[in-house]
C-alpha cells in the first residue's frame, strides 16, 4: 500500500481502510460521538448547509 494519496486515485474501499487506520490509533471524535448526540444539531445544520432553491437558474 502506497504512503501518500495522489487526489483521484480512490479505490472500492478506500473509506472504510481510513476509518479502520482512525479507530486504531484511537480517532477523538469517535469517543466525542458517543458522548454527545450529533443528532440535535442535524434541523440547524441542514438550514445553514443544504442548498436553498433558486428562484431561477440564471447566474454564474
Amino acid at each position: 500500500m502506497r504512503k501518500y494519496k495522489t487526489t483521484g486515485n480512490t479505490t472500492l474501499f478506500d473509506k472504510e481502510d481510513t476509518e479502520h487506520k482512525l479507530t486504531e490509533m484511537g480517532d477523538p471524535l469517535e469517543r466525542l460521538a458517543k458522548a454527545v448526540d450529533f443528532g440535535m444539531f442535524r434541523s440547524e445544520l441542514e438550514d445553514v448547509l443544504l442548498p436553498k432553491e433558486r428562484k431561477s437558474n440564471a447566474g454564474a
